[in-house]
């Protein structure tokens, strides 16, 4: 019967085990439903990038039809912080490299992709999960498991140090470790995960592989997470080890046949493959004091002495005589720096600084990134000496109106001749005008940039985030200066407190938080679970574990959420320390933001944060008192020019 024969002593690979890119089964495809969820979350994030997507999660969760994601546009764009309750995304986690409008002709902005943690899964892959967590923590039940998955959607490695802290404090454990001396399983590293097997490879040495879950999707992500670290970190290993071999047998052969090469700065003898030459005298060079001289550069203080600025090269270090006056190219210092672990990190920082003086040197007026070393030129600069002519024809205009004015309108003679004096001063630019000129020119500034806008976005390919002008803050839209940080610090304290105590029903996926009443928690979908532990106490019947049997039934009184000392079940009313565990949240959220922005909070930033407005609340008293009594004071020279121009002038 004609076939493929396959050889008896050709190895064939395990299907139980994964150790291997190869061994990886193909993803099957979305069912229909599923690819429409997870490409409304993709539209979502596009347009909302400052909610969390479990927000978009929960919501298309609670609609039905093809027309759920109008719906939960609608409803986000309608009464946005109604539905996010204080889910707001934190900076660091905005979508990257999307640009922020369209060019012309290139059509809509491109989706952004959810990362795979927070998109719909399928039936099969959450049930392969479970069965997971319920073989590596059996003193868990399976129902506390389940809750647990389902708030962290079924991603394994955020579930898991959550699994790990409820199973050490669990009693089946605390037995357990008694007699049989069980040790937690709290491996983080990839290398002594607990769901890292190593096997034998046949040749002599080991391999590490994860056992087949049963879905090719799970498989893949635990086959990336875990294996390929670790045979990333053994390729760089071998690497390393075969570049030091190699140097060191070049050496000895160099040795051997008398080919060595001083170095001129150090005095130490390299290999030809190891050296550069200076462009003038020809001095040898190590590549050592290559690496040493540009590292103290870039980061210490030889930029000066060692770095030729006008053509970017590296001054020849070499001690003999008076000093070489030859440098060493950007090509032989790439070469000697690439021979180091770090050093293309090095040569990249050298050309950011070379770049950043030559921006120095030009004496352009530039507009830099506040999260990269991003710079440009301004767009609203305006040359110190306009040409002669434009500004007379300018001005004289401004003359014949201030002539008409004058005429036609008698009241506005005053204003006219203050614009006469200021154009007449102006065109002839006289010693006494100088100081005028300047502020005209400041007020010009201000105009335009209030016209053009502060928002300003970084064209740097791995950046391209948008801030103020003003503030030098991320610019979120709607955006007010001086209060981003502070409304950062707020979203990230109610993120914290929410996120500490917040639950999710593993069956409708509804996120929920309890305020009051007792551990006995019921879905609006029907699932009831106790809000301790996250074991399901629903069902039928007289099980120990159904309804309030679940719950510590000895004698106490209402409220009281002590520990009982005659059993282990869980207490009706345990608050869970709720207060301690949201002041460590908010403490945690307070510490994060200031060591963020290396700064205390200023008096009127607290009022802010306490009432909500970013003024002092005494100050709207003091203006009205002011405009009662009819006090205004007297405005500077800047603020008359930026009427002038904004409302006469440039009217």
């Amino acid at each position: 019967m004609p076939g493929t024969r396959s050889d008896a002593n050709t190895p064939q690979p395990d299907r139980e085990f994964i150790s291997d890119e190869a061994h990886l089964l193909p993803l099957p495809p979305d069912a229909p439903d599923l690819h429409e969820l997870n490409a409304s979350l993709d539209a979502l994030s596009s347009v909302f990038p400052d909610i969390q997507i479990d927000v978009f999660r929960e919501m298309l969760s609670s609609f039905d039809g093809e027309s759920r994601l109008a719906l939960v546009a609608n409803a986000l764009i309608q009464n946005k912080v109604t539905w996010v309750k204080g889910r707001w995304r934190a900076a660091e986690e905005m979508p990257r490299n999307v640009p922020a409008t369209a060019e012309p002709g290139q059509g809509p902005l491109p989706a952004v992709s959810v990362p795979s943690r927070h998109r719909f899964r399928s039936k099969e892959y959450r049930s392969a999960v479970e069965r997971l967590a319920w073989q590596e923590f059996k003193g868990l039940s399976r129902s506390t498991i389940t809750a647990v998955l389902a708030e962290n959607n079924y991603w394994y490695p955020d579930a898991r140090p959550t699994l790990v802290s409820l199973s050490s404090k669990s009693w089946r454990f605390a037995i357990s470790s008694l007699f049989l001396r069980r040790k937690s399983v709290s491996g983080t590293e990839a290398a002594t995960h607990p769901l890292v097997i190593w096997k034998s490879s046949g040749k002599g040495s080991i391999v590490p592989c994860i056992k087949t879950t049963g879905n090719a999707e799970l498989d893949k992500e635990l086959y990336e997470a875990l294996i390929v670290p670790i045979l990333q970190q053994a390729r760089q290993e071998r690497e390393d080890k075969d570049r030091t071999l190699a140097a060191e047998l070049n050496t000895k052969e160099a040795e051997a046949l008398e080919s060595m090469f001083e170095c001129s700065c150090c005095f130490t003898e390299a290999t030809f493959e190891e050296i550069v030459a200076c462009n003038v005298d020809g001095h040898t060079i190590c590549f050592r004091c290559v690496h040493h001289t540009l590292s103290e550069a870039v980061f210490g203080q030889g930029w000066q002495s060692t770095i030729n600025t006008e053509t970017g090269t590296l001054r020849c270090p070499a001690v003999e005589g008076s000093g070489c006056k030859g440098c060493i190219s950007q090509e032989q210092m790439h070469r000697a720096m690439l021979d180091f672990k770090k050093g293309a990190g090095i040569m990249h920082k050298f050309e950011q600084r070379l770049a950043e003086h030559s921006l120095v040197v030009s004496g352009l007026p530039l507009v830099r990134c506040p999260f990269c070393s991003y710079a440009e030129v301004n767009e609203i600069y305006e040359p110190p000496h306009p040409l002669a002519h434009h500004s007379l024809r300018k001005n004289a205009f401004q003359l014949i109106l201030a002539v008409l004015c004058i005429g036609f309108i008698p009241f506005l003679l005053p204003l006219a001749l203050i614009i006469g004096i200021i154009t007449v001063l102006l065109s002839y630019k006289q010693d006494i005008a100088i100081p005028l000129s300047r502020e005209y020119h400041a007020a010009r500034q201000r105009l335009q940039r209030r016209r053009r806008g502060s928002k300003f976005t970084c064209r740097n390919p791995e950046c391209q985030r948008n801030s103020c002008l003003s503030c030098s803050k991320e610019w979120i839209d709607i955006h007010v200066c001086n209060e981003s940080s502070l409304v950062a610090l707020r979203t990230q304290v109610e993120q914290a407190m929410s996120m500490a105590v917040k639950r999710v029903c593993p069956r409708c996926n509804t996120s929920f938080v309890k305020t009051a009443g007792c551990n006995k928690l019921t879905c609006p979908c029907g699932y009831k679970m106790c809000y301790v532990c996250r074991k399901d106490i629903g069902g039928d019947g007289d099980g120990p574990d159904v309804g309030y049997r679940h719950f510590c039934d000895h004698f106490r009184p209402e409220g009281d959420g002590s520990k009982c000392d005659k059993c282990t079940k869980c207490n009706l009313w345990e608050a869970e320390n709720t207060e301690l565990v949201l002041k460590q949240a908010k403490e945690e959220a307070e510490r994060r933001w200031f060591a963020t922005e290396n700064r205390e909070l200023t008096g009127a930033e607290k009022v802010f944060l306490e009432t909500g407005m970013a003024i002092d609340p005494n100050a709207a008293a003091r203006m009205d008192k002011m405009y009662a009594h009819g006090s205004w004071r007297v405005p500077t020279l800047a603020e008359f020019l930026d009427f002038m121009l904004e409302h006469i002038l440039e009217a």
